[in-house]
């Protein structure tokens, strides 16, 4: 008699079915590719343009010394990104911490004007201030007073393109003014931006508005194309002195 035979089956696992991504997670991959690509675009064109211009550079420091007193670099602590997304004041490391609107860093200008008793106090010059200088003047006028931030896009404290960054008690008074005005820190602040080739120079709240506006819709768009189109804008703004920087 031959004893039966039993075989035992093995089944083999089910095949996991492949996670979907959610839209919201193609967006946020999408968001993360466009900003290493506009902040690679901008550092490379921040690096070529301080070896370029070097001997302007020099010479415009060396104009700005010989025009009065001071040193020919200003700086001044302006209101940066901010990281936090819409956390706010919230608690970091268990600590309260002082909702500012963003990092503060400090900015690089040539100087424009003469040094003044109170140089920290925080206002808007006017173009007839009459604290500029007269290379403060031409300087202004073909923004070339900005030339030194390409060094605070190397360092990462902003970019090229992107929502000028202000000053902190300015930043303040316009956040109480103006309900979206903290939204323009969600991205690095810029030397020139949408905002400033398409609009004057500040005169009123009204200005500002339009410019928040204006940076608002350059984040919604923001790529590294649109960020070269910004910059090849911009130099008609600084050979035909309109717009405002």
């Amino acid at each position: 008699m031959v004893a039966p035979t039993h075989s035992v089956a093995y089944l083999a696992p089910a095949p996991v079915a492949a996670r979907r991504s959610s839209p919201a997670g193609s967006r946020r991959a999408g968001r993360s590719f466009q900003d290493s690509a506009c902040r690679v675009l901008n550092v490379a064109v921040a690096g070529v343009a301080v070896v370029l211009l070097a001997p302007v550079l020099a010479l415009i420091a060396v104009l700005v010394k010989l025009s009065s007193p001071g040193p020919a670099i200003y700086k001044q602590p302006r209101v940066g990104i901010d990281r936090r997304g819409s956390r706010g004041p919230e608690s970091v490391n268990g600590r309260r911490s002082e909702n500012r609107g963003g990092r503060i860093f400090t900015i690089y200008k040539f100087r424009t004007m003469r040094q003044e008793a109170q140089p920290d106090i925080q206002v808007w010059a006017s173009k007839e201030d009459p604290r500029i200088t007269r290379i403060g003047k031409v300087l202004r006028a073909s923004r070339l007073d900005e030339l030194p931030q390409f060094f605070n896009v190397i360092k990462g404290d902003m970019n090229i393109v992107g929502p000028r960054p202000e000053q902190p008690r300015i930043f303040q008074e316009l956040s109480n003014e103006l309900r979206n005005y903290r939204d323009r820190q969600r991205v690095l602040p810029g030397i020139t931006g949408l905002a400033q080739v398409s609009q004057g120079y500040d005169q009123s709240l009204e200005d500002v508005k339009r410019k928040v506006d204006l940076d608002l819709e350059y984040i919604r768009r923001r790529s590294a194309v649109e960020d070269l189109m910004i910059m090849a804008k911009t130099m008609p703004v600084m050979v035909f002195r309109r717009g405002g920087m």
